[in-house]
């Protein structure tokens, strides 16, 4: 018998979770995607690609834990937590490179070679520190989520 904690999988809790990486990976791609000239840094089309990817698996878990609660159906079977732990640390990994190598960029470019200081590229730089504060949140979210399916998988 597994153990059930919170933010598990086919748990409101874990549909939180799960809700909470999508909104927020969703909120950090609209936000690059709406700044002027992020195509031109590689490491801001990472993080798109990588939110992108972690938004998709969010979703997809999101609604897995959408059906197992109105089904009263179980998702705590070995197989199934093992590809939810195996899917978060992908992601999670994923997400944590794509943040810290954006957010070098943006400390580059606003504190170190004061790009951002111009009226032109202020917005933009805003844009750029929202985008990458959400994709830390992201990240957050998603650790959370690939510790509490560790600890369901160590139970078995």
């Amino acid at each position: 018998m597994m153990k059930r904690l919170l933010g598990g999988p086919g748990t409101i809790s874990g549909f939180l979770l799960r809700f909470g990486q999508c909104a927020f990976g969703s909120v950090s791609i609209a936000l690059m995607v709406t700044a002027l000239g992020f195509s031109s840094y590689t490491a801001f089309c990472y993080l798109i690609a990588s939110m992108g990817l972690q938004v998709l698996w969010s979703f997809g878990l999101a609604c897995l834990d959408i059906y197992a609660l109105r089904r009263k159906r179980d998702l705590q079977n070995p197989i199934l937590v093992s590809l939810f732990v195996v899917g978060d640390w992908v992601t999670a990994t994923l997400s944590l490179a794509a943040a810290c190598s954006s957010a070098g960029i943006v400390v580059l470019y606003s504190r170190d070679l004061n790009v951002c200081a111009t009226n032109k590229n202020h917005l933009a730089c805003n844009r750029y520190q929202v985008s990458v504060a959400m994709a830390f949140v992201t990240w957050v979210l998603t650790a959370m989520s690939s510790h509490v399916m560790f600890w369901i998988l160590a139970s078995v």
